[in-house]
């Protein structure tokens, strides 16, 4: 079996990740091409996360900045200033980190979602299953029912002022994972004078749900992972596996159709143990 070529697989991320001597991104015009291409990308690198960031292709392979005026903080103007422009979606979504994901993409990760009908609906069924808790129901009970808001009059509406900030938190965070609502605005509300504006996702993509209508999860596994390969190069099942929080076997299955369809291989790495699944150009 021919392992993995270590600098075609360099050559690759140096390319799909922006790294030196790749030119800059220096514009908000360059970070929506970036996302496009990639089809999925990191706001900020994760740890212990392979995936391009929109960080990394504009600052370069190091930690994200403490110090507000790096010039690498070009970026949050860039996202805050596209949140209600529809250029791209925008949500805590992969692992409950901030992504971005190309508008032809979105779709597909809407198909495997826990949303099936009406929004008035699935919400519903999610909570009587257990899936929702109680916060999270309140939240999107509130913006169902008033419409956008930033987080301060959101969280008042909701009847959670007295909760604890994490139980809040992690009711915007489920809320954004499944697709259900995102931020679509800054209000300089708050201490901070920055505060998040959410809206239910089908309010402001009326037509995501029609479009992901049509995809199987099948489908959408298969693009996903195809897009994730196409980016990385070379990974381990549990690597995906990691990323997108799919069952083992859902991520063995897919990617197995995809290695029988000759879109992916099963391979070694020269340095670590156990079998990698990779694209051809990088073996």
């Amino acid at each position: 079996m021919t392992g993995i070529n270590l600098n075609k697989l360099q050559t690759l991320r140096t390319r799909t990740f922006n790294l030196p001597p790749q030119k800059r991104v220096s514009s908000a015009t360059q970070a929506l091409s970036f996302v496009n291409k990639r089809g999925f990308t990191y706001f900020w690198p994760i740890k212990g996360v392979d995936l391009p960031s929109l960080w990394v292709s504009v600052a370069g392979d190091r930690p994200v900045a403490d110090k507000h005026d790096d010039p690498g903080h070009i970026t949050w103007g860039w996202k805050d200033d596209a949140l209600d422009k529809k250029i791209w979606y925008y949500g805590k979504i992969l692992r409950g980190k901030a992504t971005m994901i190309a508008l032809d993409v979105a779709p597909y990760f809407y198909a495997l979602s826990e949303n099936y009908g009406e929004p008035e609906e699935d919400y519903l069924i999610a909570y009587r299953e257990g899936r929702m808790t109680q916060a999270a129901k309140q939240v999107y009970e509130a913006l169902l029912d008033k419409g956008s808001m930033h987080t301060i009059d959101l969280r008042k509406e909701a009847k959670l002022s007295n909760a604890k900030d994490s139980e809040f938190n992690k009711a915007l965070e489920y809320l954004q994972k499944d697709f259900k609502i995102l931020p679509v605005g800054v209000a300089q509300a708050g201490a901070w004078k920055y505060s998040h504006i959410y809206s239910i996702t089908t309010n402001h993509f009326p037509e995501l749900s029609e479009e992901a209508r049509k995809i199987t999860e099948s489908q959408a596994r298969a693009k996903l992972l195809e897009l994730y390969f196409d980016m990385v190069g070379a990974a381990q099942v549990r690597d995906a596996q990691k990323l997108f929080g799919w069952g083992t076997e859902v991520v063995k299955r897919s990617i197995g159709k995809l290695v029988d369809a000759g879109k992916l291989l099963r391979t070694t790495h020269p340095k670590f143990t156990g079998e990698w699944i990779a694209i051809s150009k990088v073996i």
